[in-house]
């Protein structure tokens, strides 16, 4: 069987196997987090930075430290840990350069690091044996992924400022009726590419 290229898998993790819309992890920031335009993208471009970069390192972390060293059982300690130092490092740059996202984010933030859709992407690296580079195309094509489909959904809602939308309908509900029509719309990829 022939190694599936890190492009692929790149392209794969945006569109047919997008962290968010096929695995539904990241929920809870994704719908709360999606009723603007502007902390849509700051929160898409903060978790794409930390999902590309905790995949990378927690992937060197695994295979070369944890494994040679009979550590596997701390697998979920150090990856979190990991996750954890970055996301403060991502907190403290934006509430110096972007007070105004930081405080739109609020809590949201520094929630990434239980975001299960970053500790998922390092969690997949390991379950479908990438390599290093397969990895980091699985990274950061799950945060851009992940970052296009709450930019989308940030759009729309902002649209529907505009619509008459039933009362049972508003808010929440249509906020996953709408996911739900975008993850099919996603799957129309599927025949594009698919990774396991």
């Amino acid at each position: 069987m022939t190694e599936t290229p890190a492009l692929i898998i790149f392209i794969a993790a945006i569109f047919t196997n997008n962290i968010l819309l096929t695995n539904f992890l990241g929920m809870c920031s994704f719908v709360a987090c999606s009723r603007q335009l502007d902390a849509a993208i700051g929160l898409g471009t903060a978790v794409t930075f930390v999902l590309s970069c905790t995949t990378a390192l927690n992937y060197v972390l695994y295979h070369y430290l944890l494994v040679p060293l009979g550590l596997e059982f701390l697998t979920f300690v150090v990856f979190i840990a990991v996750i954890a130092a970055f996301v403060h490092f991502v907190e403290m740059f934006v509430e110096r350069f972007s007070p105004k996202l930081y405080f739109t984010l609020g809590i949201f933030l520094p929630l990434i690091t239980v975001n299960c859709a970053i500790l998922g992407a390092s969690l997949f690296m390991i379950i479908r044996n990438y390599t290093f580079w397969q990895s980091v195309g699985f990274g950061v094509g799950g945060g851009v992924g992940w970052a296009l489909a709450i930019v989308l959904i940030a759009g729309l809602r902002q649209k529907m400022n505009y619509s008459n939308i039933p009362q049972p309908f508003q808010g929440v509900a249509v906020t996953m009726i709408i996911t739900g029509v975008m993850a099919m719309t996603f799957m129309g990829f599927a025949g594009m590419v698919s990774i396991q």
